[in-house]
């Protein structure tokens, strides 16, 4: 195998001309820069969400995810990855001709799109109806593209600016696909007390038919709030890094890098809430995931 790419969380490698293999590490990043410290399980639990959502949305699109786990036969140990790391963390996926946006949906007026509505009452250029709240459900879920930056942060951009990217065709198919997945998802998990505020899907071509690819609605690409948490005018608690945001927050860090060491009662709790999140959608134990607690 060739290695090509490390992100934030993913080590991705190329195993022939057709096939990918993503490992899920537990690494962890907030404001852009990565903690020195994992979280235990993060990355299997990104991998068992995305798992359970690629079966659930099947009828929406195809997805690239061909198998979780290593092929058989497979060896990571010749590529520096220690025996049984990979286990539970592991995606064979097709490769993909990626479309250049990233394709957020919107279900509730909050971080970025919040922001804006406060200085110009619109939402990626578009107008929205006056006296909304932080938090406030919007009347219908919003496609809103940004670009994937190389370098720095994404820019949000308007369905518009999108069509200029990547094709009318493209544009709408990304659409239509997106918001059929998050309203599927989001009632799904309205039904387990869980409210999806937002999320970020990236589309890319498989055989010429745009296909899912990468994690999917998962608490990295998606705010999850309790229900019973959610009261508009308020940031609710999220099922995700939010004990490590609110701890950075107080620490006094100017989030630049090197961030400061994470207390091991922060890792916890961080690892706590993606837990939840798995078990609460899924209605599975994360304990009977592969490699937990090996």
């Amino acid at each position: 195998m060739e290695h090509l790419y490390s992100g934030k969380v993913r080590d991705v490698y190329a195993l022939d001309g057709d096939l990918l293999l993503f490992v899920t590490s537990d690494r962890i990043s907030a404001f852009d820069v990565v903690m020195a410290e994992p979280v235990p399980d993060k990355g299997r639990v990104l991998t068992a969400i995305t798992a359970f959502w690629s079966d659930r949305l099947a009828a929406v699109a195809p997805s690239h995810l061909v198998q979780v786990g290593l092929p058989g036969g497979l060896d990571l140990a010749g590529l520096g990855v220690p025996q049984g790391y990979a286990e539970g963390r592991c995606m064979l996926v097709r490769r993909a001709e990626m479309l250049p946006v990233e394709c957020i949906v919107r279900g509730y007026l909050s971080g970025s799109a919040w922001a804006e509505y406060k200085r110009s009452g619109t939402m990626h250029g578009a107008s929205l109806p006056a006296g909304l709240r932080q938090s406030d459900k919007l009347p219908e879920p919003v496609f809103t593209p940004s670009t994937k930056a190389t370098t720095g942060h994404d820019q949000n951009i308007s369905y518009e600016q999108a069509v200029d990217l990547v094709g009318a065709k493209a544009a709408a198919r990304a659409r239509e696909i997106s918001l059929e997945a998050y309203r599927q998802g989001a009632a799904w998990a309205a039904e387990r007390g869980i409210i999806i505020a937002d999320t970020k899907f990236e589309l890319g071509y498989i055989d010429g038919e745009l296909a899912v690819c990468d994690e999917v609605l998962t608490p990295d690409s998606s705010r999850f709030w309790p229900a019973e948490r959610w009261e508009p005018g308020v940031a609710p608690p999220s099922f995700d890094k939010q004990p490590l945001r609110d701890w950075l927050e107080a620490s006094g860090w100017d989030k630049s890098p090197p961030p400061p060491a994470l207390p091991p009662g922060v890792v916890a709790s961080t690892r706590e809430r993606y837990v939840q999140a798995y078990e609460r959608l899924s209605g599975l134990d994360f304990a009977r995931w592969p490699g937990v607690g090996r």
